[in-house]
């Protein structure tokens, strides 16, 4: 891996944590619930999440203090090539701006954990924080849906345990609801899963059990 892009993410994300966490704050109000979880991790994680909107990575850095230990956060993102149809996305989107910033593409189609997810498991093993989708796409209906079976194959492969984490209040927000501080953003941050509490020996299904601990965050 080019050593820029394990220095980059730590660099910009501290550089735009003060802002963005302002913005956040005063524009949709952003509420952060469960830091607390992970006083007594001492390792690195994968954070694993409910996607609901574009908005969804900027999310967890801000979220996460200052001098975090988990800082910077690596993400899991598609190839730059998944993104030639996306209108002005197709610029910035899984290429070199995405590298600098700690997203690095997931290899679709392979039908292969190892070969798909050999960016991640290479992130993981170097002790990066991984910040992962199981759903593999926002949400068409702001409802959680099906998981896919990579977040608990990283999660077995590596020994790292996964930290769930509920998203709400961002699903079909439009710039105006932004400018106008219509929204109200909450980021709740659930106990670590570890890999023994998993014991399906099924990827997807550990996958759906991780999702069932992000929807049991909803009421807190």
């Amino acid at each position: 891996m080019n050593p820029l892009y394990n220095i980059s993410p730590l660099i910009l994300q501290k550089i735009i944590w003060i802002p963005t966490r302002i913005i956040l704050k005063f524009f949709i109000h952003l509420e952060i619930v469960g830091l607390e979880k992970l006083e007594d991790i001492k390792d690195n994680v994968i954070f694993a999440s409910n996607h609901t909107s574009e908005i969804d990575p900027i999310l967890l850095p801000a979220s996460l203090p200052f001098f975090s230990r988990f800082s910077p956060i690596f993400f899991a993102s598609l190839s730059k090539d998944k993104y030639i149809n996306s209108g002005w996305r197709k610029t910035f989107y899984g290429g070199f701006f995405f590298r600098l910033w700690g997203a690095h593409p997931i290899y679709i189609g392979l039908k292969d954990y190892g070969r798909s997810l050999v960016n991640h498991t290479r992130l993981l093993e170097s002790g990066k924080n991984l910040f992962y989708f199981p759903e593999g796409r926002i949400t068409p209906d702001g409802n959680i849906g099906p998981a896919r079976g990579g977040v608990t194959y990283l999660m077995k492969h590596t020994g790292h345990s996964i930290v769930p984490i509920l998203i709400s209040g961002t699903y079909g927000m439009k710039y105006s609801d932004f400018l106008l501080r219509r929204r109200y953003v909450k980021v709740v941050f659930g106990k670590e899963i570890k890999p023994s509490e998993l014991k399906d020996n099924n990827y997807k299904k550990e996958a759906e059990e991780v999702m069932e601990k992000v929807r049991g965050l909803i009421n807190l």
